[in-house]
């Protein structure tokens, strides 16, 4: 009786830690993400900055449009190639997450089902 006792024992243990290595992964890569998104959001900033300070010192309208649109283009390129790393980061998460669950439990990844037969 107390080998059964003492096996649920070192079972519920090693699950324990498990999840709290894999809670310390996810932390981590949750905080790279957010120092990721920081650092766009302050760059942005200082870019958008820079342009006002560009615009008061132009002299024709037609040199305020294309500061404008040249900072439109790079606003927007930053920001597709800031969202494609970020989703990369979050893609990569989640392949953790369910790697860590999957090796502590023995669970093999969800298969799809075969298709059914219409009659």
């Amino acid at each position: 009786m107390s080998t059964n006792v003492n096996d649920m024992q070192r079972l519920g243990s090693s699950r324990f830690e498990a999840i709290n290595t894999a809670n310390g992964s996810m932390v981590k890569a949750l905080q790279a993400i957010e120092t990721e998104r920081m650092d766009y959001s302050k760059k942005s900033f200082e870019k958008g900055g820079a342009l006002v300070e560009k615009l008061f010192g132009v002299k024709t309208f037609a040199e305020a449009v294309r500061l404008q649109s040249d900072f439109a283009k790079s606003a927007y390129e930053d920001f597709v190639a800031e969202a494609a790393k970020i989703n990369e980061m979050y893609s990569s998460l989640g392949k953790e997450a369910f790697k860590s669950a999957n090796v502590e439990t023995g669970a093999q990844p969800p298969m799809a089902a075969p298709p059914s037969k219409a009659q």
